[in-house]
């Protein structure tokens, strides 16, 4: 293959240019197409820098951000759900992308003072805070330098990104860019004239430059097979990534390289035993001359099962460079075009665009969808990692990849039943690593929330026979011991993810004809109880992960009926809302950098809403909805939607973990929100007067009447009307079969709240819990879910 010089696609994609160069700072100059196209309006850059939105009005301004205000994404090439990311590497935390420390709250500090590079790694998480797993495995970097100055952090420059592309030039003026498929990477480096020209790979590299944030391979192999190829593998984590790698370098030297010395004449390296104190670098050289623009190209087969099987993803997903970019295009396009919006034209309309595309983009990254690549076990089948994490993304994210990609649902569910078949547990966390680390103190039995849901769709292809053992089994573990002892589980939370677990099982139990089961998980899921003191109305004192009770006080359970009663009635309920909320309070003030404990703790102690920068209370705006106040759920939403999300790197309110929050923003966004694991879809205001949503193989088009642009210093619109195929709707919810069935829904807004939703409630299921509970007097939800079409 001979080398070539660089012949560019026209792609449309947005830049990225540094403050210190004297340049905007976030997305500068962009060439795009019409808002509609969706693609195009994607700007990965989002979230890649701390919040830098503008001064929240109103109720926003009231609310506390406990969180790290910073994002976390990274603006590497990506694939739809795919195994391989591919990023510039700073060793910046957590994704390896970018200017900063550690940080677990207020404003982080910065590891870097520019945007700096020492070369391009894979496998980047998305959004996550502290995970403890960064990959950022295999960093090949284009040198002009001797191999001695490997690791050497170059300026970083003209940085661009569209989704599925990432380019940059280093300080030393070599022109890098990088593409990925499904299990592929592809690289190009254009340099400059010079004798010495130099592509390195270091497959020792893991981990972040941060404190304690190396990854130290284990085990290692690597071996040149032929001119321009390479293979090996390396144990990371427990984990043995295989690679084969392929480089058009006809003229150039290929050698391995240990310890930063060549290897003249070597074919291979074999580490049996590597510990931190003993590892030194190790990887292949690719060496010669270059004349001015000519470019290489480096591609990357990855496998977790094998040598061979990394070759035979490279000959499936690999074309050359341009080739791959365009296909991987094609793909998001597609991806991303399952849901269109009609934002307008004017300018604060093309921003929407911008947010809201970006957000779908920001969804559709994880988890990692690997079939037949488990290292853990030897069947075949749907492998799925980066679930990072369930208590992140299982009311927001997970519902939508289960509306807008049903198979993926599926395939997803056969995952989460094989690892609690293989591994034990229905995991709250799962990651490209081995260990018994699965975030379980974050919540408890959140994958049947789910399963659920998949379930009462009714999607082939999974046995819930199967299925409903492991749930039933995963339940009794951990935190399940406790609560089925005593009735309930501390951290007080877990009691109510346990009684929801169970309420989630029955539903499972109840599809596989097992009513018997079901009546004993029924009773046991009005637990629930156990978790509210009734004296306050919430949640008893407990420790409490990343919130106090108030933040857990107004989670949407099964049995919201009972929950409202318990607080005193929707007047009381109400009142705690609006506290909660911080109507009629004054501003707070945010953390800034490297807070006090007191600090921390003075925030805490607010008991207020985190308006978006974590995940805890997200849905808590919809809990105005059980008491007939759609108008307050807008006030809320609006209240978000318009001042925590905006462009530019500093336009996320706190970490995305995994599209968390920005599957949060898109659902907000189009006027619905599903309620996991109770198959009803909550509408309200939607921020664009029209919005095309495809349901696997269906498609719901939601229309409005007397549609006003948001604006950030406006009030909202309110819910006038709403008709569903024509027929009017006066409930507040569509079911999930409802959704995913489609339709067109007409959305009639104005400028003061209505009497719409303000007489019917949405479905509890309510049970004595004082009762035989063996006779059940539950109020079946799909009885007010009958089709009025």
């Amino acid at each position: 293959m001979a080398s070539k010089h660089c012949e560019h696609i026209a792609f449309v994609r947005f830049r990225h240019e540094d403050a210190t160069t004297g340049n905007t700072g976030s997305t500068g100059g962009t060439e795009r197409g019409h808002p509609a196209d969706v693609i195009d309006a994607v700007d990965p850059f989002i979230g890649s820098r701390p919040a830098d939105l503008p001064t929240p009005d109103g109720l926003a301004a009231t609310w506390w951000w406990p969180k790290p205000a910073v994002g976390n994404t990274h603006p590497g090439a990506t694939y739809p759900f795919g195994m391989v990311s591919a990023c510039a590497y700073s060793g910046a935390y957590p994704t390896g992308y970018g200017l900063y420390e550690r940080s677990t709250e207020g404003i982080p500090g910065q590891l870097h003072d520019r945007p700096v590079a020492s070369g391009f790694t894979h496998f980047q998480q998305s959004g996550t805070g502290a995970i403890r797993k960064y990959y950022n495995y295999l960093r090949v970097t284009p040198m002009l330098d001797p191999l001695d100055d490997l690791g050497t952090n170059w300026a970083l420059t003209s940085e661009v990104a569209e989704p599925g592309y990432y380019a940059a030039t280093l300080g030393n003026g070599v022109r890098c860019e990088v593409t990925v498929g499904p299990k592929s990477a592809v690289h190009r480096y254009t340099f400059p004239a010079h004798r010495n020209a130099r592509i390195v790979l270091d497959a020792s590299h893991g981990g972040l430059a941060i404190d304690r944030g190396a990854t130290v391979p284990l085990r290692a192999t690597l071996e040149a097979i032929e001119p321009g190829v390479v293979a090996g593998d390396v144990v990371m984590e427990g984990v043995p990534l295989a690679f084969h790698i392929e480089c058009d370098t006809p003229d150039w030297r290929q050698m391995l390289w240990y310890d930063r010395r060549l290897m003249a004449g070597g074919t291979s390296l074999q580490f049996d035993s590597i510990r931190p104190t003993t590892l030194r670098p190790f990887g292949t050289i690719w060496a010669g001359p270059a004349e001015a623009g000519q470019t290489i190209e480096l591609r990357i087969g990855f496998s977790m099962r094998g040598r061979e099987q990394a070759a035979a993803n490279l000959a499936r997903d690999t074309f050359d460079f341009d080739q791959r970019r365009a296909e991987t295009r094609t793909v998001w396009a597609e991806h991303l075009d399952r849901i269109r919006v009609d934002a307008g034209s004017s300018a604060l309309a093309t921003e929407r665009q911008t947010v809201f595309s970006t957000a779908l983009y920001h969804s559709m990254i994880k988890p990692c969808f690997a079939n037949d690549e488990s290292p853990f076990w030897p069947a075949s089948g749907p492998y799925v990692f980066d679930i990072c994490t369930m208590w992140d993304i299982y009311r927001t994210q997970l519902p939508l990849l289960t509306v807008l990609f049903p198979d993926r649902a599926v395939e997803l569910a056969n995952a989460l039943v094989r690892i609690c078949e293989e591994e034990g547990n229905l995991p709250i966390g799962y990651r490209m690593a081995k260990g018994a680390d699965r975030f379980f103190r974050q919540g408890s039995a959140l994958a049947h929330t789910f399963l659920a849901d998949v379930c009462d769709l009714g999607l082939p292809g999974i046995d819930w026979d199967w299925a409903l053992v492991h749930m039933d089994t995963d339940l009794r573990r951990q935190y399940g011991e406790e609560f089925l002892e005593t009735g309930v589980a501390h951290p007080i939370t877990h009691t109510l993810d346990l009684a929801f677990g169970y309420r989630c099982t029955a539903l499972v139990a109840r599809h596989v004809g097992d009513d018997a089961l079901a009546e004993q998980f029924e009773a046991l899921a009005t637990r629930w109880r156990n978790a509210y003191d009734p004296a306050t109305g919430l949640v008893h004192d407990s420790g409490f992960y990343e919130g106090g009770k108030w933040n857990y006080s107004f989670r949407l359970g099964h049995d919201m009926a009972g929950r409202i009663e318990l607080a005193g009635g929707e007047a009381a309920y109400g009142e705690l809302l609006d506290r909660f909320f911080g109507v009629g309070a004054e501003p707070v003030k945010q953390l800034g950098h490297a807070p006090s404990a007191d600090e921390v703790a003075a925030g805490y102690a607010l008991d207020r809403f985190e308006g978006l920068n974590n995940e805890p209370d997200m849905e808590a705006p919809w809990s105005y909805h059980y008491i007939g106040r759609p108008d307050r759920t807008a006030d809320m939403v609006h209240a978000i939607v318009m001042n925590q999300f905006g462009i530019g790197a500093g336009g996320l309110p706190g970490n995305d973990d995994s599209g968390g929050l920005s599957s949060w923003y898109v659902w907000a966004s189009i006027g619905l929100l599903p309620v996991a694991g109770q198959q009803i879809v909550f509408v309200n205001t939607p921020s664009f007067a029209h919005v095309r949503l495809r349901t696997g193989a269906s498609a719901l088009t939601i229309d409005t009447v007397g549609f006003v642009e948001p604006e950030p210093d406006l009030p909202p619109q309110y819910v006038q009307s709403v008709t569903f195929d024509g027929v009017p709707l006066e409930r507040t919810w569509l079911t999930l079969h409802e959704l995913h069935r489609g339709g067109r829904l007409v959305i009639e807004l104005g400028p003061t709240p209505s009497d719409w939703g303000t007489t019917g409630r949405p479905p509890s299921v309510h049970r004595d819990p004082h009762r035989d509970p063996h006779r059940d007097n539950r109020h079946d939800p799909h009885h007010d879910m009958e089709d009025t079409r």
